[in-house]
């Protein structure tokens, strides 16, 4: 019954635009969107914003994380070429400790070889001496007892015998 009385009231027109239903559902439809339209809006911006500072945060850690690594591999690099270069230069310094171990090596075998060298010629130069004296010093004793067999035997005074005496007392010490 209402529903005809409206309906009859409808097409009387009296009431205008105020008293159309579809007037106030829209104007209830602006009314909400823009009650709820603020909130929403508040809270939509208030979660872009909240992103846009999560994303601003994790580009800012992002960036401090790439300078960070970047500097840690210049550091790596100059650690790595400072690395190279004191391994080249050990590497060198040994080559010519090498040089110099092998100089002083056949340096110290020269003189050792020369020092054992001069030592034998030393030695046979003492045993040519030793052999000459001891030739010199037969020949002498062969030469004495020689001279005199041969003296007794053709001098027989005793003064001569004497004189024979000293003079081959004497002849060792011109001898030698």
């Amino acid at each position: 019954m209402i529903g005809t009385a409206w309906a009859a009231d409808a097409d009387a027109g009296h009431g205008g635009l105020f008293s159309d239903p579809a007037f106030w559902v829209a104007v209830a439809f602006v009314i909400f969107f823009a009650l709820a339209g603020k909130v929403l809006w508040a809270r939509i911006s208030d979660m872009l914003d909240k992103r846009a500072a999560a994303i601003s945060k994790a580009l800012a850690d992002a960036e401090r994380l790439r300078n960070e690594a970047l500097k840690a591999k210049a550091d790596a690099e100059r650690t790595l070429t400072q690395a190279a270069s004191e391994s080249a230069a050990i590497l060198q310094q040994a080559k010519e400790e090498a040089g110099r171990m092998q100089a002083r090596a056949a340096a110290s075998l020269e003189s050792a070889v020369a020092l054992r060298e001069q030592q034998a010629l030393d030695r046979i130069a003492q045993s040519e001496a030793a052999a000459t004296k001891e030739v010199r010093d037969t020949a002498v004793d062969v030469a004495l007892s020689a001279t005199r067999a041969l003296l007794r035997e053709q001098v027989g005074s005793p003064s001569t015998t004497k004189q024979v005496d000293d003079a081959i007392a004497e002849l060792p010490r011109r001898l030698h």
